[in-house]
């Protein structure tokens, strides 16, 4: 998976084709999507680079607010490991090059169907980074979605992850 799409429960099949549309419309014939065991919640494997997705959906909101009528929010991942705090804590070091040496970070775990404690994977993260925390308006958010026996992992923007509610908002302020 590289990308975690949420939408309102009992409408995922909906959401599965309005996702299979968006990603054949950007170039993405063949994408993998799936219908989690988890309500609401949806992975897609892509061919396409998933913060591109994003971005490209973003612009369709913005252009035509009602062509996206079930995502809830569409997440870019870039690593998928298995749901272990050595294994995540291991990736994330692997990839902290992506947060600049000035640049502020932000821990954010989203967790489904997992009892593993957020508490000692924020305390062993923060542990191998250096960079200054930031919780309200960081540079960068070190972003871990735990879905069960798999975690996705991602070191984002803000901006990369879509919320198309608070896109649509942000159209009339």
């Amino acid at each position: 998976m590289n990308l975690i799409i949420t939408c309102p429960r009992h409408l995922e099949s909906d959401t599965e084709e309005e996702i299979s549309g968006i990603l054949e419309e950007l170039g993405d014939s063949e994408p993998t999507i799936t219908i989690t065991n988890m309500s609401g919640i949806l992975t897609a494997q892509t061919k396409l680079v998933p913060v591109q997705v994003v971005e490209k959906i973003k612009e369709m909101v913005l252009d035509e607010p009602w062509s996206i009528r079930y995502c809830s929010r569409i997440i870019p991942i870039q690593k998928v490991v298995e749901t272990n705090i050595e294994e995540i804590e291991k990736e994330i070091s692997n990839m902290s090059d992506q947060i600049g040496k000035k640049e502020s970070y932000r821990i954010l775990i989203e967790k489904r169907n997992s009892d593993i404690s957020s508490k000692e994977i924020i305390t062993k993260i923060a542990n191998g980074i250096k960079n200054k925390v930031s919780l309200d308006f960081p540079d960068k958010i070190i972003l871990i979605e735990i879905l069960g026996i798999v975690t996705g992992i991602s070191i984002l923007k803000n901006s990369d992850i879509l919320s198309i509610e608070k896109t649509k908002r942000s159209m009339s302020d």
